[in-house]
């Protein structure tokens, strides 16, 4: 995973922020030890920072695209109203098991409702209006994600993408052959153009674009 902070800059943060809950911690070690590519998890600083968001906003209704193993949907469930829905899509159904087992370590169960699928067939049938959307999926379909999902944020309600630098490819010059890394440049741009929201891209771990609908 590329980082813009120096290892024992991120080991500092850490050791000063506070720590990751017992049941974050016991998912961070299976999803390490069981899971294939688990720096895709959100980890230590940046689910804290997931959390300070949901706790600032206080939802009723979050929106994410991407559950991986469930740390960031746990994370993001800390503001989240009492009788609130984190509603969570993953088309990798061999992950669910691991994820619907720390909801309800979590005391989450009732609280999310978890998606098995392609999610650019299932937020059209989520009949909700958000108040939070994290979005850390194929990234090529980002810029889809965000036109599916815009028109249901409610004003000054937040949208987050992951993963926007890229391990750094974004900074490239040359051609991008791969799909992956021509998705989040062109996402990048349209971003900032969009008038519907404010935008921050945040140079924190692999790079968060937080937008806020205007």
């Amino acid at each position: 995973m590329f980082t813009m902070i120096h290892p024992d800059f991120e080991a500092y943060s850490e050791k000063y922020s506070s720590p990751e809950s017992d049941i974050l911690n016991e998912l961070n070690r299976e999803t390490n030890l069981k899971v294939m590519l688990p720096r895709m998890l959100s980890g230590h600083l940046q689910g804290k920072l997931l959390e300070m968001f949901s706790d600032m906003l206080q939802p009723m209704q979050i929106l994410e695209i991407g559950t991986y193993t469930g740390y960031s949907a746990i994370a993001l469930c800390k503001g989240l109203q009492e009788n609130g829905c984190l509603h969570t899509i993953d088309i990798n159904e061999e992950l669910e098991a691991i994820s619907l087992k720390y909801f309800e370590k979590a005391g989450l169960k009732n609280k999310i409702k978890h998606y098995v699928g392609n999610a650019m067939d299932i937020i059209p049938t989520i009949h909700h209006t958000f108040d939070l959307v994290f979005i850390d999926a194929d990234k090529e379909n980002y810029i889809s994600y965000f036109e599916l999902v815009i028109d249901k944020v409610r004003k000054g309600g937040f949208i987050i993408a992951d993963n926007v630098l890229w391990s750094g490819k974004v900074l490239t010059t040359t051609t991008h052959t791969d799909k992956e890394t021509q998705g989040i440049i062109d996402f990048n741009k349209f971003i900032t153009k969009d008038k519907r929201i404010e935008n921050l891209l945040l140079p924190f771990r692999d790079g968060l674009m937080i937008m806020k609908k205007n």
